[in-house]
């Protein structure tokens, strides 16, 4: 069974940092993209965030570049999302996904293989 488990979510203060994590399972993700989404409240699923697992090529949304920072360590089957520079309006549930095509990652399809249960991140100000 395929499984996506994110954590590293919680509570912290505008101007800090939080380090995700997204723990991948039940297969082998060599020929998979791996996304990091957020949702906030009243508002639409975000793309943030996208390696391709075998060779290592990160795509960022113009939103989070030079704030988030993507990265994978194959070894342990994990993604991280590194966030800094943390805003309240980066309040939102964040997801991890898996999926064979990278345009449609890229493009935050709802139909994407696997997804995470989320974690809750919120920033206060």
């Amino acid at each position: 069974q395929v499984q996506l488990v994110e954590s590293g979510g919680g509570l912290v203060q505008a101007g800090g940092s939080l380090r995700l994590s997204c723990a991948a399972s039940g297969r082998t993700f060599s020929t998979y993209t791996l996304g990091w989404f957020r949702q906030a409240p009243g508002k639409e699923r975000e793309f943030l965030a996208a390696i391709d697992w075998s060779g290592g090529s990160i795509y960022y949304a113009n939103s989070v570049k030079g704030r988030f920072t993507m990265s994978r360590d194959t070894a342990k089957n994990t993604v991280y999302l590194q966030m800094n520079s943390l805003k309240p309006e980066d309040t939102a549930v964040y997801y991890c996904a898996a999926h064979w095509n990278v345009h449609e990652v890229l493009a935050g399809k709802n139909d994407l293989d696997y997804w995470g249960k989320g974690t809750l991140v919120t920033v206060s100000s």
